[in-house]
Parts: C-alpha cells; structure tokens; sequence
C-alpha cells in the first residue's frame, strides 16, 4: 500500500491547487472569462434543477378618460426555465511504485504537481469544448452549451425545459441565419450588420461574438487597419479579439479550438450563466481514496453544475453555407 504520509502530502497539494483549477477554466475560455467579468458565474446551493427566472410578457395598460372603467384581467408573466445538474470528474492517480521512483519530498511533490497539472488541462479542455456542444454528449450527461441554447434550429427542441416548437413560446428562440451563398469578405460584413441589428433593444445589445476559423478570418480580411481594435484584459488573458459595433469578435479555432468554423455566435452575455454547485466547483470529492487492493492513491476532482440563459430571443448564430 502507499504510504499513507505521501496521502497526506497529495490530498494537501490537490487542495490547495483547486481554487487555482476552476479559475484556469474560467480564464481559459473566452465564454466564460466574460461572464466572470460580468458576475455572471453564479453558484448555486442545492436542488434537483438549477432555475433561471424568465420574464417574457406585459400586463395591461388601458387608454382612459373621466370616470371610464380600468378593466385589469391577471396575466401569467413570469416562468422559469429548469435546467439539469450536470456532473463531471477527473481521477488522479499514482501508484506506489511511481512514489518508490520519486522518493524524498522535493521529487515526489514534483511528482504530485505534474499529475495534477494535467488533470488541470484535461478539465480545462473537456469544458470548453462541452461550452459548444448540446448537451447530449457522454449520452446526455454534458452541460447544455452554446448549441443547445443558441440552436441552428431555433423552432425546435426543449431548452430549459420549454418546448421551443410550442405556440406561446416564441419568446424562447434566438435568431439563426444560414448562408444562401458562402461567405467572403465582402458579405460577411452585411450579415453580421443584420443580425447585430436584430438582436438589439435599446441598449442591450450582442456583447460578445465567438467565431470559428472561417469566418473570423472573412471578419479580419473585411476590416481596414485603422479598425482593428482588440479588448486589452481579453488580449491579455490570451484570446485574440477584435471589435465590432461595440462588441468584442473572439477567435476560438485553431489547434485545439472548439468553435465551429462555420459558426459565428452573437452573444449578450446579460443573459448567459454558468452556474457550478458551490461545494463542488473544482473540488476534490470525498477526500482521502486509498485504493483496497491496489498500491496506489486515488484523487478525484469534481465539478457540477451547468450552463443557463435566460434570454433566448437576444442572442444569435450566423452559419455559413455548406460546401457542395
């Protein structure tokens, strides 16, 4: 068996590396960074569903005169949207021969760190891509991302547990526009102008607008360099950006990015939450894991939780026509 000493020297060393975990996800995703800079990283405290309250309707006013009667009829005004707990984990493992190999304190925290650093960049990894995704990956048990909640086909399926394809719920389907002829540098500028305006109300408008290879390269050709203005905290965590109307343009492609390259997403991030369970936001699970019949230390680390939205009919998605 292990020694149970370096047990207490990895638990220690995992613990104290956590609050670093969850903060690298957050920073390493443009989504994400943003909505921390927002507030909008909400823990939650408990329950079976993780409720997001929706306002979408008006109460009455009435035009009157004199002693004219001010009917008032009780409207539904508010519901929520229920969204799952989602759970993920991460084992670290070292076995003790491993240990044996690295004796003497400084080898075997060395050890340690670099065990945990790469389940540091496995999570990291895994959550910005389910950030894209729609929820039904590892048979349905990944966080509901940006193509569940910002759908190619917004008329269709259930969010939050609204039906979107229900007469009455029209309030709780973003905009979606596909190519009728691939994009170039000329045109994906008009689109973007159009769906920029149509997800506008006031002054809530698209904050943030993540793209993948193809068209954030259409975006950069089409600007003039007098126009190619970056958010400096955004460039200064890693992300490139540039700006548009007032909106930050990511880049999340490349080697390692998850953003479809076909896909641009106009986001107002007013709307948008990830909300983790606080007691397991990077955390390790249930503490000490001595394996029974194994000379080994067992650590996982835990994370539940999901994203949510509260404002459909605010956020958008540009696609780009398929190739032939």
């Amino acid at each position: 068996m292990a020694n149970a000493n370096y047990n207490d020297i990895f638990t220690t060393t995992l613990e104290n590396r956590t609050g670093k975990l969850a903060d690298n996800v957050t920073k390493n995703n443009a989504l994400f960074a943003r909505l921390n800079k927002r507030g909008k990283i909400r823990p939650i405290s408990g329950g079976s569903k993780i409720l997001e309250e929706l306002e979408y309707g008006e109460g009455d006013m009435v035009w009157y005169s004199g002693y004219d009667t001010i009917d008032y009829t009780p409207k539904q005004l508010f519901t929520a949207a229920e969204y799952a707990l989602k759970l993920c984990a991460v084992p670290v493992a070292i076995s003790g021969e491993d240990m044996l190999k690295n004796s003497g304190k400084e080898r075997v925290m060395d050890l340690f760190e670099k065990r945990i650093e790469n389940a540091e960049k496995t999570m990291i990894n895994k959550m910005s891509a389910a950030v894209y995704g729609d929820g039904t990956g590892s048979f349905g048990k990944e966080i509901g991302g940006l193509k569940l909640l910002v759908a190619d086909t917004p008329t269709t399926g259930t969010v939050g547990g609204i039906n979107r394809a229900t007469a009455g719920n029209e309030f709780w389907r973003n905009k979606s526009t596909t190519a009728t002829a691939a994009f170039t540098s000329e045109t994906i500028r008009p689109a973007m102008d159009s769906m920029y305006l149509e997800l506008s109300r006031g002054t809530d408008k698209p904050d943030l607008i993540v793209a993948g290879n193809k068209l954030y390269s259409l975006f950069e050709q089409s600007l003039t360099p007098l126009q190619r203005f970056n958010d400096p905290k955004l460039a200064e965590a890693g992300f490139t950006t540039l700006k548009y109307k007032g909106a930050d343009v990511i880049y999340d492609g490349g080697q390692g990015g998850n953003c479809p390259e076909d896909h641009m997403y106009f986001l107002n991030t007013n709307y948008i939450y990830l909300r983790p369970h606080k007691d397991r936001n990077m955390k390790v699970i249930n503490g000490e894991r001595l394996a029974i019949n194994q000379d080994a230390i067992y650590k996982i680390i835990g994370w539940a939780g999901n994203m949510t939205m509260s404002n459909a009919s605010l956020q958008g998605v540009l696609i780009d026509k398929a190739a032939a």
